[in-house]
């Protein structure tokens, strides 16, 4: 058994990465999921597609890695952490689709919390008060979907986010899965007290969800469950390693110890800073979260700043406006022009996240001419995601007296080497992408083996981290004066955009 699996189940995709005990991928297989768009500001998923493209992955990988699932010393899994599913525990089936995490449709009964309220809240999760998060997600489905409110009634119902859903399924399902989460997704739900690390009676109240359809809080990196046998790995395989997308890059980073960092570029944008066993709370609009919690040790928080659409900006260039026939093609049509032609790109298509917390904000495209192109259009969709990128770090330097060294990135936007020159350009610091860049999926990988002994101990990972590329900064750059400048003035005009 010389190698771990990882279940990397994501906004827009889910994969299946087989390691070995180098870290180093043997074998891998990914398929996207239907992307539901009910209407403005509502983001849905088929969960049951979600578990049958989990399978297909599963089986995928294996193949390709010419192995099967005895070879497995364990699986981890790492997920999208607020998106949120309820299901049937009789049938298996959800009740309905899953509310994506950048779904806004919860806005107004956030915003009608009592300021009393509402401090209450961020005190106790370290959360910003918005539909981001899980918890009036929960609550959504409890008050509008007459399903889910008689299966709570009847006892039939569970809750979740996304790796609870899939736990319950690899673990048998109808035929006795296992119903828990890991903290690093408890603390995305606005349900969970960042001290007590559990279900806080008055938050479940605000909320009216029952504690008795949540799932049990564990540590990152603990045996769980074994695999059904009768599931996608044939065989009775340990499930070990559970730790929310964000955080589980922060473990395939190697950032383990506090003032370490790393952002993730996906269909998002995420920073975090290790803050240690501490519990630093933002002043600066940034969020409090945990990082991370193996076994018996003591959880580990950490200071992170979330934009929603940075590679959804790209898919957006892509599939509505079809600029570009596939992501990578971005590089080349933004290389073709030497700036931005004056156009600036705001994707807030959900509104703002970190630092601004914005649910009014909406998309916006400033500063067109007629001489401005698709390609104009395409290096404002770069520089737009390196330009939040610096909002949510100085943001994170703010509140913790740091300045950033350098920029730890991974990520699939950090192929692009035009973004990645972009983004050392705008920050000022030089921009450093490891070897490996699936460190989400080698993170929970790292959480799994950690919990079966697979992996000695943290400072054997922390040694397997290695650079794979430096983009340094051009300190004559307009990008980081000129161009910040002008990004800000095109924040402003996103604004109040919503009644």
């Amino acid at each position: 058994m010389s190698f771990i699996g990882s279940l990397d189940q994501g906004t827009s995709s889910t994969r299946f990465i087989v390691f070995d005990e180098a870290g180093k991928i043997v074998g891998q297989h990914q398929l996207e999921h239907s992307q539901i768009l009910p209407q403005a500001g509502w983001v849905e998923h088929d969960a049951a597609e979600i578990w049958k493209r989990t399978q297909d992955v599963i089986t995928g990988a294996l193949k390709a890695a010419r192995i099967t699932g005895s070879d497995l010393a364990a699986i981890g899994i790492t997920n999208q952490r607020e998106t949120t599913v309820i299901w049937d525990k009789t049938t298996g089936a959800p009740l309905s689709n899953a509310i994506v995490w950048q779904d806004t449709r919860t806005a107004d009964f956030l915003n009608a919390l009592s300021p009393e309220v509402q401090r209450t809240i961020t005190h106790k999760t370290g959360l910003a008060i918005a539909p981001y998060f899980a918890g009036s997600k929960i609550r959504w489905l409890i008050k509008n979907v007459p399903a889910v409110s008689q299966a709570i009634a009847d006892g039939r119902a569970l809750v979740g986010t996304i790796d609870s859903w899939l736990l319950w399924n690899l673990s048998g399902g109808v035929r006795g899965g296992v119903h828990f989460t890991d903290v690093t997704n408890a603390s995305r739900t606005l349900l969970m007290n960042l001290e007590t690390l559990d279900w806080d009676d008055e938050l479940l109240g605000y909320f009216d969800v029952p504690r008795s359809i949540l799932p049990t809080i564990k540590s990152s990196s603990e045996i769980y469950a074994h695999t059904d046998p009768a599931g996608p790995l044939g065989t009775a395989i340990p499930i070990s390693g559970i730790v929310g997308d964000q955080q589980a890059a922060m473990v395939g980073q190697a950032c383990f110890d506090r003032g370490e960092s790393k952002t993730t570029y996906g269909t998002g944008n995420f920073a975090l800073l290790n803050t240690g066993t501490e519990i630093v709370r933002s002043k600066n609009g940034l969020l409090t979260t945990v990082c991370f919690k193996f076994g018996n040790e003591p959880a580990r928080y950490a200071l992170e700043g979330s934009v929603a659409v940075t590679g959804s900006a790209i898919q957006w260039l892509r599939d509505q406006l079809q600029i570009i026939s596939s992501a990578p093609d971005i590089e080349g049509l933004a290389s073709s022009v030497t700036d931005n032609g004056g156009v600036y790109f705001v994707p807030a298509f959900s509104g703002l996240f970190a630092p601004y917390w914005r649910s009014d904000a909406r998309g916006v495209v400033v500063g067109l001419t007629r001489a401005a192109t698709k390609a104009h259009l395409a290096r404002a969709a770069l520089e737009a995601i390196c330009f939040q990128t610096r909002d949510v770090l100085d943001a994170m330097s703010a509140d913790s007296g740091v300045k950033l060294p350098e920029m730890r990135v991974d990520g699939g936007i950090t192929a692009n080497a035009l973004c990645m020159q972009m983004q050392a350009d705008i920050m000022g610091v030089d921009v450093v992408r490891p070897q490996i860049i699936e460190t989400t999926a080698l993170g929970a990988a790292y959480a799994a083996g950690l919990a079966v002994g697979f992996f000695k101990d943290i400072e054997e990972l922390r040694k397997k981290w290695q650079e794979g590329r430096r983009w340094k900064a051009d300190q004559s750059s307009l990008l980081a004066t000129d161009g910040y400048m002008q990004w800000k003035k095109a924040i402003e005009r996103t604004l109040n955009w919503l009644d």
